[in-house]
């Protein structure tokens, strides 16, 4: 069924008593092409492009709870494409590409809202900083304006401005950065995904990674054996455990990251606004909450719940930039799960097993990549061949030496 003004209609005539199941819910079959492990964003993107693009239909998506229960429900929302490096750069500019078609791609409303992102900056280095960033954008093609303090001040009237150990001087914009709705952006590919043939399997845990001859051929779940022709892992958290599973030791470790929503306010925050001072980002969703996160617990963990050092650390963070904040009730907070690779950068690539594919290492640009991620993602499984603008993020370039280092700080992924 596609939906439309029509559609909408039309089932308001019937008292919407003949919508259809956005999926369906079928059962697992003996054998499958592909085999994907995660129905989170990048799992569910990447079934989608594998049926809509290159025509492989015959593909299992393996989730061990329900759809949306993993971090692409649980993030921040915000998405952007203002990064550095040239391993980056072009990758997350083709992911906001897709963003901006992508409702009408999928036909499903993920309430993309391209409302501008503003980076802040406090001293003249990170001026600086910020000036070369800008300057790599735009030679790649990507939106950017170098914003002075008045600039700012007009926009954001409501940030500390002068009275901050850390007082505001500017900031970087990319007018195209905004927001979507994560768990429409889930549901959205997963019904793309089903209505070409793809089969989405809730209440499925991977335990096991059967080989033969050193080759995948199938996987062990707590519902019997399922063969496949080829095995992809985007289980973002969990991707160790599961590389585990076929004896790969990964460059990448678990920790959380906890995100917060206020009690709902009158609109205040135009924006996506990020703190350079510290490590907090904020928004306001369209129900009227304020969306805001800052630094991971770092400490390795599965746990989707946080501490509350980091807790404190974030509210600090928060009420040093907008004062205002410290007026406002939290109504709840939870953890995302991530893997946290190297380099910050992440990893779609073949493994040394060759029907295995990896997808992991997003750290803290998991969801804004869901699009691109899935895409190259498809496009590797299908072709058996990187696609150019992610053929930097090989598993190999720590071997080689070709770190993707964005933020400078090492080989240390509790820093990224």
């Amino acid at each position: 069924m596609r939906y439309s003004a029509y559609q909408l209609l039309k089932q308001a005539f019937s008292g919407n008593r003949n919508w259809q199941p956005v999926w369906r819910t079928p059962e697992p079959k003996s054998h499958y092409d592909v085999i994907i492990v995660g129905a989170g964003g990048h799992g569910l993107a990447t079934a989608y492009y594998l049926a809509k693009e290159f025509g492989i239909t015959n593909v299992a998506v393996l989730e061990k709870n329900y759809i949306g229960s993993g971090n692409v429900g649980r993030n921040t929302t915000i998405i952007r494409s203002n990064y550095l490096l040239p391993g980056n750069e072009p990758f997350y500019e083709f992911s906001m590409k897709l963003w901006e078609g992508l409702e009408q791609d999928f036909n499903y409303n993920a309430m993309v809202s391209q409302r501008g992102i503003v980076n802040l900056f406090h001293s003249d280095g990170q001026r600086d900083a910020y000036a070369r960033r800008g300057n790599a954008m735009r030679m790649h093609g990507v939106d950017a304006e170098l914003l002075n303090r008045e600039q700012v001040r007009r926009m954001m009237p409501y940030l500390n401005f002068d009275h901050a150990r850390f007082p505001i001087l500017g900031g970087l914009l990319q007018r195209r950065g905004g927001t979507a709705r994560h768990d429409a952006v889930a549901w959205g590919y997963a019904r793309g995904a089903d209505s070409r043939g793809v089969d989405l399997i809730q209440q499925c845990e991977v335990i096991g990674i059967r080989r033969e001859n050193g080759v995948v051929t199938g996987v062990e779940t707590n519902r019997g054996f399922i063969g496949c022709n080829k095995l992809a892992l985007a289980a973002a958290g969990h991707t160790s455990i599961l590389g585990n599973m076929a004896d790969l030791e990964l460059p990448i470790e678990t920790h959380v990251l906890q995100a917060f929503v206020s009690e709902g306010l009158k609109p205040i925050i135009d924006n996506v606004i990020t703190y350079g001072a510290g490590h907090f980002y904020i928004s306001q969703s369209d129900k009227g909450g304020l969306v805001f996160g800052a630094d991971i617990d770092y400490y390795s963990s599965y746990a989707q719940r946080g501490n509350l050092a980091t807790v404190e650390h974030t509210m600090e963070e928060g009420v040093s930039l907008i004062p205002g904040l410290s007026r406002t009730r939290v109504l709840r907070t939870w953890g995302g799960v991530m893997d946290m690779s190297m380099d910050g950068s992440p990893i779609i690539d073949r493994t040394p097993i060759d029907n295995l594919y990896l997808n992991c290492g997003w750290n803290y640009g998991g969801f804004k990549a869901t699009p691109a991620s899935g895409f190259c993602f498809a496009h590797l499984i299908a072709k058996d061949e990187s696609h150019d603008v992610s053929r930097l993020l090989r598993l190999d370039r720590f071997e080689r030496g070709f770190a993707i280092d964005e933020s400078g700080k090492g080989p240390q992924p509790n820093l990224h």
